[in-house]
Parts: C-alpha cells; sequence; structure tokens
C-alpha cells in the first residue's frame, strides 16, 4: 500500500512491504508508531487548513467544529436540518426518523463536521480508519496479484500445449486442471513473496484518499470553487471524477503542500503530545516537537475533495446511494479471493493496530502471506498487542 495522504509514505510502503514479505526489522515498531503519530497529526492539521480555506472561499467563513465518531451522528445532524428540504429530502429525512437504527447508525467513523450557526452541514472531514485501509489494500493487492497469477496459469497452460504439440488456440484445458493451475500459479506468486523475488508496483497499489473533505454547497458556488482550485498555485488537481447515477457528485484528487512551521507550532502550543502518551513513546520524546519525526518527510501530499449539493449529499446518507451499501458491495464483488489477498488484508491491519498499540517491541511479525488464517487468528493477535485476555469458558 502506498498511501498518498501520508507525508512517510516512501518509509510506510517500505515497512509494509517488508512485512508482507516475512522480512521485519527490529526497529519497525518504534519507527511506525512515532510515524503514525507524526503522521496523523499532520493530516488532521492539513484537512482542518484546507476546509477552512474552502470554506472561505465559497463564503462561508464562520461555522463550528463537531468531533463525531459514528455515523449516526452525521445522519442525525442531516435529518435535523431545516433548509434544503426538496420532496425527496423531506422523505428520507421521515424515513430515517421512523426507524433510525435501519441507518447503519453505530458504523465507526473518525471525523469533523463544520456547521454554521443554524447547525446546517456545510461540510466535513475525516481520515479514513485502518480496517477500511487494510480493506481498500486488499482490493488493489487481489487485483495486481490476480493479473500475475493469471499470466502465470497461462504459461502453465502453453506449456502443456506445447508438450502435446497443439496450438494454444485449439488446446482445450479440463475445468478441473485450470483450477489445479491456478491454484500452483497463487502458490507460486506466495513463494516469490517469500523469497523476496517479487518487486511491489506503487502506482498498482496506491491510496489516495486516506484523508478527505466533503463540502456541500449549491452548484454555482461548487462550480466557481473548482475554478479557483485549477488556478491555485500551490494546489494541483491530479484527478477529477463525475458520479452520476445513484450516486452524485464529483470527486477531485489534490495536490497540496503543507506548512511544517505551523504545523509543529500547533503540536507545541496545542500540547497535542498528551494524547499520544499511550503508545509507547516516551513522554519526554513526544514533549521535544514534532520536528523530532520529520526526517524523510514530504512536502505535499494527496487528499480526496468530494463537491456534492445538499440534496445529493442526503441522497448518499439516508437514500439509494448510502455509504455503507456501497462498501458492502465492494465486500461481495471481488474479482479475486484468494487467500493472498485476505492475508494482505490481516497484515496492514495489524500493522497499524501494531503501531497505535501501547508495545513499541514484537517478537515477530505473525501473519505470513503464504500461510492461512481465520479472522478470530487476527482479533487475537491484536488482543496481545493490547494485553487482553482471550475470553473463553474455561
Amino acid at each position: 500500500m502506498y498511501l498518498t495522504s501520508f507525508i512517510h509514505r516512501e518509509q510506510l510502503f517500505e515497512i509494509a512491504e517488508r512485512w508482507i514479505c516475512g522480512r521485519p526489522v527490529p526497529d519497525d515498531i518504534p519507527y511506525l508508531t512515532e510515524m503514525l503519530i507524526c503522521d496523523g497529526f499532520v493530516l488532521g492539521q492539513i484537512l482542518e487548513v484546507f476546509t477552512g480555506f474552502l470554506l472561505g472561499t465559497i463564503d462561508e467563513k464562520f461555522y463550528k467544529e463537531k468531533r463525531i465518531h459514528f455515523k449516526g451522528e452525521l445522519r442525525d445532524v442531516l435529518s435535523g436540518s431545516l433548509n434544503g428540504k426538496t420532496p425527496r429530502v423531506k422523505e428520507l429525512f421521515e424515513l430515517y426518523q421512523r426507524n433510525p437504527a435501519y441507518y447503519y447508525r453505530e458504523a465507526p467513523i473518525n471525523g469533523v463536521l463544520c456547521l454554521d450557526d443554524t447547525d446546517l452541514l456545510l461540510g466535513l472531514y475525516r481520515i479514513k480508519r485502518p480496517k477500511r485501509i487494510a480493506e481498500k489494500a486488499n482490493r488493489k493487492i487481489a487485483d495486481w496479484i490476480f493479473q500475475k497469477v493469471q499470466a502465470m496459469a497461462q504459461e502453465m497452460a502453453g506449456e502443456r500445449a506445447r508438450q502435446s504439440r497443439i496450438p494454444m488456440e485449439y488446446f482445450l484445458t479440463p475445468p478441473e486442471e485450470m483450477i489445479r493451475e491456478f491454484v500452483r500459479a497463487e502458490e507460486e506468486i506466495a513463494v516469490s513473496f517469500k523469497e523476496g523475488r517479487i518487486q511491489f508496483d506503487r502506482s498498482a497499489l496506491t491510496i489516495s484518499d486516506v484523508g478527505a473533505i466533503k463540502l456541500i454547497a449549491d452548484t454555482e458556488r461548487l462550480t466557481f470553487l473548482e475554478k479557483v482550485l485549477d488556478d491555485h498555485p500551490l494546489v494541483r488537481v491530479v484527478e477529477k471524477q463525475d458520479f452520476q447515477g445513484n450516486y452524485q457528485a464529483t470527486n477531485l484528487i489534490l495536490e497540496i503542500g503543507w506548512d511544517a512551521e505551523q504545523v509543529c507550532r500547533k503540536y507545541r502550543d496545542g500540547r497535542s503530545w498528551e494524547k499520544y502518551l499511550g503508545r509507547g513513546i516516551a513522554e519526554d520524546r513526544l514533549n521535544k516537537g514534532l520536528e523530532l519525526f520529520l526526517e524523510g518527510a514530504k512536502p505535499n501530499l494527496i487528499i480526496e475533495l468530494i463537491l456534492s449539493t445538499f440534496p445529493d449529499m442526503v441522497e448518499s446518507e439516508l437514500g439509494k446511494s448510502i455509504h455503507e451499501e456501497r462498501i458492502i458491495a465492494q465486500r461481495n464483488n471481488r474479482v479475486y479471493m484468494g487467500y493472498i489477498p485476505t492475508n494482505v488484508e490481516f497484515l496492514v491491519e495489524y500493522l497499524f493496530a501494531a503501531g497505535l498499540s501501547p508495545k513499541i517491541k514484537i517478537d515477530q511479525v505473525p501473519i505470513k502471506l503464504w500461510g492461512r488464517y481465520l479472522p478470530e487468528t487476527l482479533g487475537s493477535y491484536v488482543r496481545n498487542l493490547y494485553d487482553l485476555p482471550e475470553h473463553d469458558l474455561f
């Protein structure tokens, strides 16, 4: 995984690559812990400042922020709005208020709402949770590995065709033999990871929406904002995608710079190190300032910006394009669901759990790409990071 919203994305990619290949080094955990502290704080500050710039650009200069942890908090704010009530919006609000529990209220989110003085939602920003990053890493590496496994299985079939002296276009492979070749190819790919014979492709494994902002306004102001961003000297529009159909919004991938001096001052003045005291790093190291952790940091990062009208926002949270349903569809519609991408998902989730836990030393990375594991096995490993007991009936 190559997380472009992190300023130490190269270093994190290298650690993930070593872990996936089963070659961790002793300093990985303390370095990973400090990296997640630093990059999480920097990303949060950039999202806060840039959201303020965006809202100010469309004349929403005065607003309040509200930290949220569950999607129900967002949906309560939406459904309590007195503005923008089209017949469809009114219908969705009534359905939600009739049975709020039906709308995934307890789904976690690490986000901040931006509200005007009447509690109308102007926008929000969020940092993707480790579980969702791990799932996305699964999908990315599944697509990448699937192509390699397919190519290798095709080579195996081609070799059998040559041995049979039958042109490949006329060579028929029985279904059971195709399955065996696919399994053998998958096993060979796993061994290639173990032996370090595969080089990871950053472009194929890039995730650019770990940090995201969603802005809500009328079409005219959103169009004006896009023009401002196109002309902004410190912002580069990397990609633009207009969604139509059930989900309607404009998604922009933006590369932006950040002010290290300003961010470091905010860390120091706000005594921000205090919220990281449970991560296994000594307080006298944390309170020396963020500068201590900035070696090798990139001067820019990439975030996602979603531009939406209020009715479209309501539709995406309460209607036919509700976010959680799209997540479930993504989980169920994978082209390749072999054990390798599942292990990658478990490994990435464990990597983040280790970096966020109180432990700064582990004996080994317990999940191997060439092994097979159940979700409860991962749960047991994560509980061990926090010294939590296993609950059973004995």
